[in-house]
């Protein structure tokens, strides 16, 4: 249930910022050396999903300290439903927020946490993270992928026997032999990319979002709502996969091969007009050849959004609360450029969130779409927003600057449902 928004987040200008991050632990590392990489983040605070020791929303970013974790610098952040997800330097994990499901990968029975808790149970050295609606992965340097959080359909791939909530990380064992380079998670499903550009699928069938196509027996009704191991999606054989995205109901990848970077969709309503004419969902894969050689992609809610070789942004789908930066609610079936200050740089990263988006461009971090005047999950009753970081919890229908100081710049963003996350660096 949506509740209206009764508490306001404290305002701070980008030189009080600046300064914050130096006082706060931010200028040491357990080796002694400045820790010039760290987080920010700002949006809806409930269950403590920023980290930041409160449930409070933060409609600014709020800078996390590096002794959240033992003085590291941080390289990466994931956002999901409502919990965030840290990786540091020396690839350890850690974790805030909501932990219903165990997507936390905490060894206490906890609830939620309002401070980054390392994840329990990963020996060996991580090297990149991600972050689903109720679950959670991260993988090894040698390749191997540890999963945790809500297993109900399947998604964290370990068998139809699993718990269907798994608290502490755990390996994928029916991936045993490969070697993981890279994963996305989704609402309920999750997919991974080995390192030869193989691209497995697995968690709830419905929508088309594994790419599998439908399973039907002999009366027209599925076999299973899901996929509880992981598996090949064949439609996808020979083509050497480099990036993949999981929204809510589709999932997107690209060519890392074919000299046009192609990119592939599958799912609900995200290839009408380009592909078999007004399908509502497409099961399998589909080319959309509209566009300019692919680098990276991301999916939201209802949305999706491409980053070109040449820097270039291109949005599609839903534009409920002007999630696609165009300048207007209207919706497009097909890949649209957005412009605004994108034609003066271009775009290095893209991150999608359910009805809002986030991009880097020039080490500088833009955001547009939903500002969170509605939010959820709220301890007290108190409830709000602010994902954009522009000191409001209004809509943005253009890219708008988020303001954080002239001598940092971003390296990393990652879009929640209603949270954003920044890895940045000092210049």
């Amino acid at each position: 249930m949506w509740r209206n928004s009764l508490r306001k987040a404290k305002f701070i200008s980008s030189g009080e910022l600046q300064f914050l991050l130096w006082r706060r632990g931010l200028s040491s590392s357990a080796s002694g050396e400045p820790a010039r990489r760290f987080a920010a983040v700002w949006g809806n605070g409930d269950y403590g999903r920023l980290g930041i020791g409160t449930l409070d929303s933060q409609w600014k970013p709020k800078s996390l300290h590096c002794s959240s974790f033992n003085h590291q610098s941080l390289k990466a952040i994931a956002c999901g439903g409502a919990h965030t997800l840290f990786l540091t330097e020396t690839g350890r994990v850690y974790a805030a927020g909501l932990n219903d499901f165990g997507q936390l990968g905490s060894s206490d029975s906890v609830n939620y946490s309002m401070e980054p808790v390392e994840v329990s149970g990963l020996t060996k050295e991580i090297v990149q993270i991600s972050a689903g609606y109720h679950h959670s992965c991260a993988i090894t340097a040698d390749g191997e992928l540890y999963m945790w959080g809500k297993n109900s359909s399947g998604q964290l791939g370990l068998g139809k026997k699993a718990e269907k909530v798994v608290h502490m990380p755990t390996k994928v064992e029916f991936l045993s032999g490969l070697t993981i380079k890279s994963a996305a998670l989704g609402s309920e499903h999750s997919i991974a990319v080995t390192d030869g550009g193989e691209t497995l699928s697995w968690g709830g069938v419905g929508y088309g979002r594994l790419g599998h196509g439908l399973n039907s027996s002999f009366f027209g009704f599925l076999t299973s709502n899901s996929e509880y191991t992981p598996r090949l999606i064949k439609k996808l054989e020979g083509i050497k996969v480099k990036n993949v995205a999981a929204g809510l109901l589709h999932s997107a990848c690209i060519d890392g091969i074919a000299e046009t970077g192609s990119l592939f969709i599958f799912g609900e309503k995200v290839v009408t007009n380009l592909v078999l004419e007004e399908d509502r969902i497409e099961t399998t894969p589909s080319m959309i050849s509209t566009l300019p050689y692919s680098e990276e992609v991301a999916c939201g809610g209802y949305h999706t959004c491409v980053v070109t070789r040449g820097g270039e942004l291109y949005t599609w789908g839903s534009n409920e609360n002007g999630c696609l930066g165009i300048g207007s609610t209207d919706v497009f079936d097909v890949p649209e450029r957005v412009q605004g200050p994108f034609l003066k740089s271009p775009v290095d990263k893209v991150s999608c969130g359910w009805k809002h988006t986030a991009a880097i461009s020039d080490g500088k971090v833009f955001t547009w779409g939903w500002g969170g005047s509605h939010g959820t999950f709220s301890e007290d009753g108190h409830s709000s927003g602010g994902q954009l970081g522009h000191g409001s919890d209004l809509d943005y229908i253009t890219p708008t600057m988020v303001q954080f100081g002239e001598n940092v710049r971003a390296l990393q963003i990652s879009c929640g449902f209603n949270h954003t996350g920044a890895i940045l660096e000092y210049k």
